[in-house]
């Protein structure tokens, strides 16, 4: 079947006709940080009104280190925004300030259809914490806040969702693109796109590292190509302590306007007040943030009649978020009754309305609110968009790889975002000692790894790379452990009859030997490569890894609290025949 596919020439994106789908994920750079100013591959200077893509292989996501992203989408040539600001440096204002943007043909939320982990994806700004709703999995807005990497990062959601309006239910996220794709502070890597992190929450410009302000994942079309995007208001940000660029007022809008691309200049296609924006503190005191578009296709806004007007075509898809600061916060939403908050995804009001509808509540999403108690203010989406494909799905499972490694569907060992199957990364080992009913200590089962512990999982060992003592390159992970604690990984040659220990089972005989201590974490941690040559340095020759040896491996964590009462627990083991 024919499709038209994203090709890039001359810094900017072209469709071409091509057997080959491709998708190109997009984004902007606010003008508070060090891209901004940065010579792009080309020798331009990128602005904070270009669309950049990752200057990779695969012009999408990769793990770093990353050079300087490509302009895809020009501000002036392609937007129609005036051709000034090129090399000024970030931390200065200009009139060229894109925060949102699509290319109108969004995945559809649908009535009765769920929304799924892995829909929606969305980026935050520096001062953004997350709303941690119980424990991992890792990375997410949390980790990362921590590691002040979250605002050059995107992330999707790993809980499931009713079809909209959503109320308030306790979300989780999970990190899908980084800034700069290498390991955070938080112990974390997984593919980025070449920005600059980290990026320290204080007031005053400019900023430390930047924030992803506008993100599209720009998928095969089958309808007319348009830019849809807004720009900057320019009411003070109550947390940067500056005003916003007021490139919208600037250019002869407001930044709660949605702007399309046009021959001269860019030209309205919906006006704030359509969308419930500027009804409570006047023109320019909102400020559209996040954009989410599906446009039917006749160029004209056809205005929603209610959720799902949209589902037959006869209506326009928007959804959208609201800048920090903007008036609208705090104002009962006209479908839930709630306070807005910037993290929530809203729709224009239905008839007889005048404020926006929540479509999906921020905390959905795991973001903090004011509605939580999680401070003065909430965490600003600052981006948003609706998949109908992934960003990275590898091996071809259908599941975005990030939650596919979430869910334990796929073995990420290594902890790099990628599934080891696409990294050539094959299991090393025969796993065994695992806990079933029979075995429990204390009812405490997991017949598929190590006995419960206090956080409801079993701890699993796996093993990944090869069983040469000269490749020297066996990494050695258990998973579901008790998240924030110790953990030592040992060996034994020889094995037991699973016997009670703590709030688990041993398997392994002794005499036995210990790896150095390391933490849990999240309650996924590792050991190696290098295991053969630390037990050449420190093991006497019994308790060494030679070619033709076979050594059984274990993990010992702390398990406080755990079902059984005792203080820790033990994974499932994993036997190992070493070749040379």
């Amino acid at each position: 079947m024919f499709t038209r596919s994203l090709f890039i020439a001359g810094g900017t994106l072209l469709l071409a006709g091509s057997g080959v789908a491709q998708n190109r994920y997009v984004f902007s750079v606010n003008w508070h940080g060090p891209t901004v100013g940065a010579i792009a591959p080309s020798g331009v200077a990128i602005t904070e009104g270009d669309l950049l893509y990752p200057t990779t292989g695969t012009s999408n996501p990769e793990l770093g280190p990353l050079p300087t992203p490509t302009i895809a989408i020009d501000h002036a040539s392609v937007l129609g925004l005036p051709p000034i600001c090129v090399g000024h440096p970030g931390g200065t204002p200009c009139i060229v300030e894109v925060d949102a943007f699509s290319r109108g043909n969004d995945h559809r939320f649908m009535p009765n259809v769920p929304i799924q982990p892995g829909d929606i994806l969305f980026s935050v700004d520096e001062f953004a914490r997350g709303f941690a709703f119980g424990a991992g999995p890792f990375p997410n807005l949390t980790s990362e806040a921590m590691a002040r990497e979250a605002a050059t990062d995107a992330f999707t959601n790993l809980v499931g969702l009713p079809p909209g309006p959503v109320s308030p239910f306790p979300g989780r996220n999970i990190g899908v693109i980084d800034g700069d794709g290498l390991p955070s502070a938080s112990g974390y890597a997984y593919p980025g796109v070449g920005a600059i992190e980290p990026n320290t929450p204080f007031g005053g410009l400019p900023d430390t590292g930047d924030n992803q302000d506008a993100i599209d994942l720009v998928e095969p079309l089958s309808t007319i190509v348009r830019e849809y995007f807004s720009l900057d208001s320019g009411f003070l940000d109550p947390l940067e302590g500056v005003p916003n660029s007021s490139s919208a007022a600037a250019n002869g809008f407001v930044g709660g306007d949605i702007l399309v691309a046009a021959a001269g200049g860019p030209a309205l296609f919906a006006p704030a007040f359509a969308l419930g924006l500027d009804v409570v503190g006047g023109p320019d005191s909102d400020d559209l943030d996040a954009l989410i578009l599906f446009e039917n296709g006749n160029g004209i806004y056809d205005p929603v009649t209610g959720p799902y007007s949209w589902a037959g075509g006869a209506t326009d898809m928007v959804i959208f978020s609201v800048r920090r600061g903007s008036a609208i916060i705090g104002v009962p939403d006209s479908l839930l009754g709630l306070p807005i908050e910037e993290g929530d995804l809203l729709i224009p009001p239905p008839p007889g309305a005048a404020t926006p509808g929540i479509f999906i509540a921020a905390e959905c999403l795991g973001l903090a609110t004011l509605r939580a108690g999680t401070g003065n203010f909430g965490d600003d989406l600052t981006a948003a968009d609706s998949i109908m494909s992934n960003v990275h799905d590898c091996d071809g499972d259908g599941v975005e790889d990030a939650v596919a490694i979430a869910f334990g569907m796929v073995a990420d060992l290594n902890m790099n975002g990628v599934p080891d199957p696409c990294e050539g990364c094959p299991s090393v080992g025969v796993p065994f000692c695992f806990c079933p009913t029979v075995l429990a200590p204390c009812g405490n089962a997991d017949a598929a790894a190590g006995c419960l512990n206090v956080a409801g999982t079993g701890a699993l060992l796996s093993g990944c790379g090869s069983a040469s003592v000269s490749a020297d390159d066996l990494v050695l992970t258990t998973t579901g452990m008790t998240p924030g604690g110790f953990a030592l990984t040992f060996m034994g040659s020889g094995v037991i009859f699973p016997a009670n220990i703590g709030n688990g089972l041993l398997c392994l005989a002794g005499p036995l030997y210990r790896f150095p201590p390391y933490g849990t974490g999240s309650g996924t941690a590792s050991v190696g490569p290098g295991l053969v040559a630390y037990t050449l340095a420190n093991n006497p020759p019994p308790g060494q890894i030679t070619a033709g040896s076979t050594w059984n491996f274990q993990t010992y964590y702390r398990d406080i609290g755990g079902p059984c009462g005792a203080f820790f627990n033990l994974s499932s083991a994993l036997g190992v025949v070493f070749t040379p």
